[in-house]
């Protein structure tokens, strides 16, 4: 009797063994099944999503740059003679004539000058005077057999150096009386003072360094613009093209230039080429010796290329760009890069118009991946 009723203690023992040895079983069968999928899962490789986009034409982006303006011309007057400023009769920013009188100057001492050149053209003369005829009189003799030829050349010689004396007092007395013409100041061609560094009673030099001119005389009916145009840029700009030009002291308005000159030469330090413009500024609107701002249109579409920089590929190979290709395979090039304008690369080379561009490029991504295009950028492109 007890030994049945043990048998029957130990039945759900051995029950609830094997209920729990089925569920350790059943525990790794489903864990090895989970570990095989995810191998499984890490084994199958995983296309990334991208988005493109067509490489498009680069249209001809507009240039802006500072500018100098000058005068159309500008001379400045210094003094051929010294003496004391007599007296002026313009002042800055007056206009005048060719001709015009800008003021007279005194000089006492080219006055003198020329009074001692006159009498020593004149003693000169009289030499001379007393000379032929002393030559005349001993030719005579020569003639007459009363005096030797020795002497009769003697006194001709005199006279040929008493001509050469007057001559030179004549050239001193004529050099004098030239720069006695410099006393009065007079204005080169028509236009502005622009500049008036002297004054009444004051010492005047003889000069020509910058800083020594009394006037400065300027032609500012049309102006000159002078800029320094990139090397990059140069070919863009012609002569006759015309240009857009504004000034700080006049907001909102602009003024046509014209491409007059190009110096055909880049300047080795600065990398740009020097071009000169002229504007007309009949209305002297336009201050010389100013800066402005040059604004070129746009040139036509050039044959360059552009892409966003987020395309961009920067490695040890250089700079790359990943293409779509057949079966959704991805194709990398090489390319040159033009300007970077902020919101778009120029390509100059290394890609063809209409390739499909992966404007987001996964790392590490090599010709021959597989990718897939983005649902987004799908729709996007199908919009009109």
């Amino acid at each position: 009797m007890q030994t049945k009723t043990s048998r029957m203690g130990h039945k759900p023992l051995t029950l609830g063994l094997i209920v729990l040895a089925a569920a350790l079983v059943a525990a790794g069968v489903l864990s090895r099944r989970s570990v095989a999928e995810q191998v499984k899962e890490a084994s199958t490789p995983v296309v990334p999503a991208v988005s493109i986009l067509p490489a498009g034409q680069m249209a001809g982006a507009p240039i802006d740059l500072s500018a100098r303006i000058e005068p159309w011309a500008r001379a400045p007057i210094y003094a051929r003679v010294s003496g004391y400023l007599k007296s002026w009769n313009v002042d800055i920013g007056a206009p005048v004539k060719s001709g015009q009188t800008l003021a007279d100057i005194e000089t006492p001492d080219l006055d003198q000058q020329l009074l001692q050149a006159k009498a020593e053209l004149a003693t000169a003369r009289s030499n001379l005077t007393l000379a032929a005829s002393t030559a005349k009189r001993w030719q005579g003799l020569l003639t007459a057999d009363a005096v030797s030829h020795q002497e009769a050349d003697e006194k001709a010689g005199d006279l040929a150096a008493k001509q050469s004396a007057v001559n030179a007092m004549q050239a001193n007395v004529d050099r004098v009386q030239a720069l006695q013409r410099y006393t009065r100041l007079v204005a080169p061609f028509d236009g502005v003072v622009t500049a008036r560094n002297t004054d009444v009673g004051a010492l005047i030099n003889v000069g020509g360094t910058p800083g020594s001119e009394l006037f400065v005389v300027s032609d500012i009916s049309r102006l000159r613009v002078y800029v320094n145009v990139p090397q990059r840029q140069v070919a863009a700009i012609k002569v006759g093209d015309k240009a857009e030009l504004t000034v700080p002291e006049r907001p909102g308005k602009t003024f046509t230039a014209t491409v007059q000159s190009l110096s055909q030469a880049i300047n080795a330090s600065s990398g740009a080429m020097l071009i000169q413009l002229t504007v007309q500024n009949d209305s002297r609107e336009l201050l010389p010796g100013g800066y402005a701002s040059i604004h070129f249109d746009a040139p036509q579409a050039t044959a360059s290329l552009s892409i966003p920089p987020s395309a961009l590929i920067f490695n040890k190979a250089g700079t790359q760009v990943a293409t779509l290709g057949k079966d959704n395979r991805v194709v990398v090039k090489q390319v040159t890069v033009g300007r970077d304008l902020g919101n778009v690369v120029e390509v100059a080379s290394g890609l063809d118009k209409g390739d499909q561009v992966i404007a987001n490029p996964p790392d590490g991504v090599a010709t021959g991946d597989m990718v897939r295009v983005a649902a987004a950028t799908a729709n996007a492109k199908a919009k009109p």
